[in-house]
């Protein structure tokens, strides 16, 4: 089995790399910067390929698919690909930081987002796993995902598809289902579920898997916090925006705003024998 300890190191390894001089314990320089990517990275592929070697030879023999040098060959080629990604996931994040920045009045700073903000983590760690498990890699995206979770109470699962300037002000509570698909420019709050309605079950009675069961999210759209959106039928339209503690389990179209009643507020004054 994949080691958790040296996964999440190696998760901690690539959010270096990602953020070099922001995150990790040594001091990093401009004239060292290359040396010291160059080493971290190397280090990591040797590391990963291991790591993906065990989850494949795990399943492989769970299921008799193949033999052990197989998996060995798969993961070297599997390890290379997401490495080829590292830059683009960079490129994302970039846009993810700026949608930070510019969706919260009170961000100071990008040196402020990237040091403290959760769903910098969450996004971040979301981003490399999503890499590894659209590749078929098993157990390590959600070991990955399941850290940021339990550090930012933001639950993103490695499958979920998230487009480019995501924000997730606040962040607490937070799900975000396997089969989600979220646009670009998309920010929402805390406590929202992008969740399953109901699960379809096959002849013996067990959920179906590998269906779509969560909704998808249009582009430039803003949820607010505690809303519910479940199932594959809730399909939010771009420029929408969603009004907090709504449930919603249908298309919602273009260019509209959802809101709840608000509820009637009842204030009585307090009496001596009160």
């Amino acid at each position: 089995m994949p080691s958790k300890k040296i996964v999440i190191e190696i998760l901690e390894d690539l959010l270096t790399v990602l953020f070099p001089g922001y995150l990790g314990k040594e001091k990093i320089t401009k004239t060292d910067i290359h040396d010291y990517l160059t080493k971290t990275i190397k280090s990591i592929y040797i590391r990963l390929i291991s790591e993906v070697d065990k989850s494949l030879k795990y399943f492989c023999k769970k299921d008799e698919k193949c033999s052990e040098d197989i998996c060995l060959k798969l993961a070297r080629i599997l390890v290379g690909e997401f490495l080829e990604e590292i830059c683009r996931i960079r490129i994302l994040l970039n846009g993810d930081i700026q949608a930070a920045y510019h969706g919260d009045p009170a961000a100071k700073s990008f040196d402020e987002v990237i040091l403290s903000y959760p769903c910098v983590l969450a996004i971040s760690t979301h981003r490399i796993a999503h890499e590894l498990h659209i590749r078929g890699v098993q157990l390590i995206p959600r070991i990955m995902s399941e850290y940021a979770h339990s550090l930012t109470g933001i639950d993103i699962h490695p499958g979920a598809r998230i487009g480019k300037n995501f924000f997730i002000d606040h962040g607490t509570s937070v799900i975000i289902g396997e089969t989600t698909e979220i646009g670009d420019n998309v920010k929402i709050y805390q406590g929202v579920t992008l969740g399953a309605l109901s699960f379809q079950k096959d002849e013996k009675g067990h959920p179906l898997k590998g269906i779509k069961r969560h909704p998808t999210v249009g582009n430039n759209v803003i949820i607010y916090s505690n809303a519910s959106i479940l199932g594959e039928k809730a399909i939010i339209g771009d420029e929408a925006v969603i009004g907090g503690n709504v449930w919603i389990t249908s298309k919602i179209p273009s260019e509209t705003i959802v809101t709840v009643k608000p509820p009637e507020l009842k204030v009585i004054k307090k009496t001596k024998t009160q």
